[in-house]
């Protein structure tokens, strides 16, 4: 798909990689979802500004949840709303989804949150202190259905290693699928993934927790007959 101006982040070089987990999507920004990247900035963190210090920038001392890819962020808001003891952080490489969820929160007067615009690769790498985060949200990323696409795939022994760094020990890596191909994939890197215990005591997969919430999107598959796969594992010392 091609590129527009009003849509497209402008991706430092370091975040260009040769394999990305994600196209940026045709498509310019709504009006509303303009005013939000505008007048919410506050809620935006410079990824390029290093690893962050999330008591400052916060304003205290509390769990933090980071969800990576959370789309418009309907989920994401309802989460920060039913958490207000947790500080949230989103990752988004599309701008219309960042400017919708700004509005959202603003409107709610939700202050749990920040959003970084850009790569979650580069964001892990540069920006997330080690053992720092609680929760790890991965939901319903792009599953790349074609054989020759699978390694365009976000959830990887790579990236898993990643996730891992970020997390304190006790910590949850939580994602969701509507694909049951990428659910086994998802299972098979799990496996292999060093430092983690699935939370789930018989089988693979578990039931979806009371955190996350049903999205429009999933409950129009469940009419149509399509599954969710939840799994979850925790991080061990």
């Amino acid at each position: 798909m091609s590129e527009t101006k009003d849509c497209a982040p402008d991706l430092p070089s370091a975040q260009r990689r040769t394999v990305r987990s994600y196209v940026v999507r045709g498509g310019r920004l709504t009006p509303g979802q303009r005013r939000g990247l505008e007048q919410h900035s506050d809620y935006v963190l410079d990824p390029n500004a290093g690893s962050a210090d999330w008591r400052l920038i916060f304003g205290r001392n509390a769990p933090v949840v980071l969800e990576i890819g959370f789309g418009m962020g309907d989920s994401l808001c309802q989460m920060m709303a039913a958490e207000p003891e947790k500080d949230f952080v989103g990752i988004e490489v599309h701008p219309p989804g960042v400017g919708r969820l700004l509005n959202n929160a603003a409107a709610a007067e939700l202050h749990n949150l920040r959003v970084y615009l850009g790569d979650a690769v580069t964001v892990l790498d540069e920006c997330i202190p080690p053992q720092t985060v609680s929760r790890v949200q991965i939901y319903f990323p792009d599953p790349w259905h074609k054989k020759k696409h699978h390694k365009r795939r976000l959830v990887q022994s790579t990236f898993v290693a990643k996730v891992r760094r970020a997390l304190a020990p006790g910590g949850v890596l939580h994602m969701a699928t509507d694909w049951l191909p990428y659910a086994e994939h998802m299972a098979e890197v799990m496996t292999t993934a060093e430092g983690f215990e699935n939370m789930v005591r018989e089988g693979v997969y578990g039931p979806r927790p009371e955190f996350r919430p049903v999205t429009k999107f999933e409950k129009r598959g469940q009419r149509l007959g399509h599954g969710v796969w939840d799994l979850l594992y925790r991080r061990i010392s």
